[in-house]
């Protein structure tokens, strides 16, 4: 049983509860920002967030097996923070489009770049505790963000409409989390030399587990579209940007609350069960987001979600953290994260194309039946699998 947190694990949660604070302050703010004051369509929202992830994701892949590589992790986890930080005031400076493309493609390089030795580090320090250390990582994270779009708020109390000034602010805390950084160390372990192989040989040598895994969790991304859309689809039903927010903090409030608990309890009844009910919450959130106009089912629907979030961003992550040795940890979390980042640029991107052709309603209900069906596929390749255990 898990007594105390490792120092690191700690230090990590205190680099990504400044750096979400800066991120979550831009964040519920920006789709707003484009459409109301620069004027994009919601497909160009969608293009902006799905370029984002889809570089993201690719650099998560390549930055989580240079690490293997290297045997280092703590040089792309303060260079990766490092890059957020400087590319946040920028569309502050200046206030276009393009910018706004330029600092959301920077700021996900430098999530790419720390994104899987970050993880690959939390698991090393994490002491047969997975569940209950990305749990606490990812409270740590949501509180984050959750305090980043209240303090947007604030400022737009006090200087309404003023979204230039929020993108200033928000350079402050990431400077914080960059200090944090600075007191990251790699974790030595006995570990055994990393051969020079590509991802396609580490694909042919991983466990079936890990391999259904990826297919299923990329599959569900496709259908797990930014949650700008979410932000937007509240602001539609309540006719007011504040509140919409507000709900975003509310959510992100209980993801925070959930996260270290949901964890624990991964650690003991198994990952596979914690994430199952996860799809099945998410199934139901977005079902109710597509044919409700009622705002108070909205705030609920918030509630549920965030602990949908809580079951199933860090349970995935322990999952292959189980599932791999800590020599392959990087590529194994920087391949799941690579997959699903491209799937959810598309769906980002398709979500947003389906919103301006036919209402907000056909996107969630699609992503709705999508994961329902998900959750259904995971538990029958569970059953499958105790079978075959049991058999041999």
């Amino acid at each position: 049983m898990m007594k105390k947190i490792p120092k690191q694990v700690l230090i990590l949660g205190f680099v990504s509860l400044f750096t979400d604070i800066a991120s979550e302050m831009l964040y519920p703010i920006t789709p707003i920002f484009l459409t109301a004051v620069l004027g994009a369509s919601m497909a160009t929202v969608g293009v902006i967030e799905g370029l984002a992830e889809f570089i993201a994701g690719f650099l998560k892949g390549y930055f989580g097996r240079l690490s293997d590589k290297l045997k280092k992790r703590s040089i792309f986890v303060t260079a990766g923070y490092g890059l957020s930080a400087i590319s946040k005031p920028l569309p502050g400076i200046f206030p276009f489009i393009p910018t706004v493309v330029f600092s959301r493609v920077a700021d996900r390089v430098g999530k790419g770049m720390r994104t899987a030795p970050r993880d690959a580090l939390l698991a090393a320090n994490a002491d047969g505790n997975t569940g209950a250390v990305f749990g606490f990582h990812r409270g740590m994270d949501t509180l984050g963000a959750a305090l980043g779009p209240f303090a947007a708020l604030i400022l737009l109390h006090f200087y309404p409409h003023d979204y230039v000034l929020i993108f200033l602010v928000a350079f402050f805390p990431s400077v914080i989390a960059v200090s944090f950084s600075a007191f990251v160390k790699d974790k030595i372990v006995e570990r055994k030399v990393v051969p020079k192989f590509k991802y396609l040989e580490f694909w042919g040598t991983a466990p079936v587990e890990y391999k259904h895994l990826i297919y299923l969790i990329t599959l569900f991304s496709f259908v797990n579209s930014s949650d700008v859309f979410l932000i937007l689809k509240s602001k539609n039903i309540s006719h007011s940007s504040t509140l919409a927010i507000v709900g975003y903090i509310f959510y992100n409030l209980i993801y925070a609350a959930s996260s270290y608990p949901m964890g624990k309890l991964s650690d003991r009844l198994g990952k596979s069960r914690i994430y199952i009910i996860g799809l099945f919450i998410f199934s139901l959130v977005y079902f109710g987001f597509a044919v409700s106009p009622n705002i108070k089912i909205i705030w609920a629907l918030f509630v549920l979600y965030g602990i949908y979030a809580a079951s199933t961003e860090g349970v995935a992550k322990a999952w292959v953290s189980d599932l791999i040795p800590d020599e392959n940890r990087g590529s194994a979390i920087g391949l799941l994260t690579m997959l699903s980042s491209f799937a959810l640029m598309f769906g980002s991107f398709f979500t947003g194309v389906l919103w301006d052709k036919f209402g907000s309603s056909v996107p969630f209900l699609i992503s709705s039946i999508v994961s329902f069906f998900v959750a259904l596929i995971f538990i029958y390749l569970k059953k499958e699998l105790i079978f075959k255990q049991k058999i041999d």
